[in-house]
């Protein structure tokens, strides 16, 4: 397994969000995760990541085998995580072109200059966008694409996706998605050697991106799993309540 969680349990001030969850992602698997507002999706993706807000009573998270439970987010970075947030933060005097630079796996310099040009392109980004600070002004859709074209730069192995269409009109959900199943390997005929998981409320997405798996959180445990095309028309037929008392598929 590319990522196993079990028995994780989280706290945030003293509160407790998550309780015995357990997820396992292998290589080449896409996992979809589904709930409502304060399910605790988000904390899940933050607890992967380790931000220091949010306290593991209980359980483990290992990633490439290796346990992580306690490790610094920027060592769990530097093994292969990337995310994406719903709304990440604007940063007034950081250059997108600079942050790129920084995280990029590039290491000489003019490889790295001709590959964030390039993978602008693709995002629609010119070389003026790229000049810009991080998110300072951005429409929604370009906060979106620029977080994905940081992605691509970084090269993780497992990415977290929150809500990557909310906010976005139809377009740049397409444009987006394509730029997902490239991060994912998706468009490789091969077994990709990345995973991904993906939270999404509209599911909108998922006519885009090939999913694999789909869970939905209640009430901070995983109340529900199986084939995403399956429990998002359970969803929209029962709402997420009907998860509650579904059987594993």
């Amino acid at each position: 397994m590319l990522l196993e969680i079990t028995d994780l349990a989280v706290e945030i001030k003293g509160k407790e969000i998550l309780k015995d969850v357990d997820l396992y992602i292998d290589k080449g698997e896409n996992h979809v995760l589904l709930g409502p507002n304060g399910a605790g999706k988000s904390t899940l993706f933050k607890s992967i990541l380790g931000l220091p807000n949010y306290k593991i009573t209980r359980g483990e998270i290992i990633y490439k085998g290796q346990n992580i439970t306690d490790m610094p987010t920027d060592e769990r970075i530097s093994k292969g995580l990337g995310v994406t947030f719903q709304n990440p933060p604007s940063i007034r005097g950081v250059k997108l072109e600079n942050l790129l630079n920084i995280i990029s796996k590039e290491e000489k310099e003019e490889v790295k200059e001709l590959e964030i040009n390039e993978l602008g392109k693709t995002m629609n980004f010119d070389k003026s966008f790229l000049e810009r600070d991080v998110n300072v002004g951005f429409s929604g859709g370009e906060v979106k694409r620029s977080e994905l074209l940081q992605l691509l730069v970084q090269k993780p192995d497992f990415i977290m996706f929150d809500e990557p269409d909310s906010g976005v009109d139809i377009e740049n959900v397409e444009l987006i998605s394509k730029e997902i199943n490239k991060l994912l390997e998706n468009d490789k005929k091969e077994k990709s050697t990345k995973a991904g998981l993906l939270i999404t409320h509209l599911g909108y997405i998922l006519n885009f991106v090939n999913a694999t798996h789909a869970h939905v959180l209640l009430n901070g445990r995983i109340a529900c799993s199986g084939k995403p095309n399956e429990i998002i028309d359970d969803v929209r037929k029962q709402g997420f309540g009907g998860c509650a008392t579904c059987n594993q598929k």
